[in-house]
């Protein structure tokens, strides 16, 4: 195999709770985590050249050892003694420094493409093992689908198949720093924890009102106050017919949910109206059959 194409997914958070922090400096969190059908293109080629290429479609995306990417490709090279060289070429179209975990998902989609293309052997719980020394999110990227998260998100149990729905995606033309979000809610004390085992139950139950009724993200705390705007677009696509809208990760990403994909592309065209942000997608649930690999 010389070459190999594949799709990098997003990632939205229907539940974000941070229990505490670790005295590493990594906090114990508790997520529900959810793969959407927004992607990157992740094409791998092997070349005589030896060493590593990365090449993207965004001009100030690093392409050396400041690239997850890269990094993944390097772990890989390096543990199996890859003499021949990689080029990763990202296209990428999930919104950078967002929430949606694209970077954990370029580097994701690298691991599994090396693993095919060089006949590595390595089981998805093999990917999955050296994906966390990437980051906390690599190994989710790896399994995809609804899952929880626990630990520093490493933790991972399979859920029940979200229930079938629409998906706003709305990145506002903001800058949030993770760092910096993490340690403002440290100054802070948490009140109100995201009901994790409300959305769960509503999983299980395949009601998509009652996951939509119990989603919460206690970085919203944060991060909202920052940035006014990410409220306004949570209320336009609520006042559009989203069952509830949500801050992704630290965000400033906000997803709203929608049984209806008029009403989805009604909340779109608002947002754009009011100029809270351009970068707006429709999109849907991404579910994984378990049974088989994932693309």
């Amino acid at each position: 195999m010389k070459q190999i194409e594949l799709k990098a997914l997003a990632k939205i958070n229907l539940g974000l709770d941070v229990l505490g922090r670790r005295e590493n400096g990594y906090h114990d969190v508790r997520m529900v985590m959810q793969s959407i059908y927004l992607y990157d293109e992740v094409k791998l080629e092997k070349t005589a050249e030896p060493g590593i290429t990365t090449v993207s479609n965004l001009s100030f995306l690093p392409t050396g050892d400041g690239n997850i990417a890269y990094k993944a490709a390097r772990l890989l090279q390096e543990e199996f003694q890859i003499t021949e060289g990689i080029k990763i070429t990202l296209n990428k179209h999930i919104p950078v420094a967002a929430g949606l975990a694209g970077g954990s998902s370029n580097a994701a989609a690298v691991l599994f493409g090396m693993n095919r293309m060089f006949r590595l052997g390595l089981s998805q719980k093999d990917l999955m093992d050296r994906g966390v020394r990437l980051g906390a999110d690599v190994p989710y990227c790896i399994m995809r689908g609804t899952v929880l998260a626990e630990g520093i998100g490493e933790k991972l149990s399979v859920l029940p198949a979200m229930p079938k729905c629409t998906v706003l995606i709305a990145k506002p033309p903001v800058s949030v720093s993770t760092k910096v979000v993490y340690e403002a809610l440290d100054a802070k004390e948490i009140t109100e924890h995201p009901d994790i085992d409300g959305i769960i139950e509503g999983l299980k139950n395949n009601s998509l009102k009652q996951v939509a009724a119990c989603m919460g993200n206690v970085l919203e705390d944060v991060t909202v106050p920052m940035h006014p705007v990410i409220d306004q677009i949570k209320q336009e696509m609520k006042s559009s017919g989203a069952l509830n809208a949500m801050m992704s990760g630290s965000g400033p990403t906000v997803f709203g949910l929608f049984e209806s994909r008029a009403d989805a592309r009604e909340a779109q065209r608002r947002i754009r109206e009011k100029s809270l942000t351009r970068q707006v997608y429709v999109t849907s649930i991404h579910s994984v059959r378990r049974n088989q690999d994932a693309d």
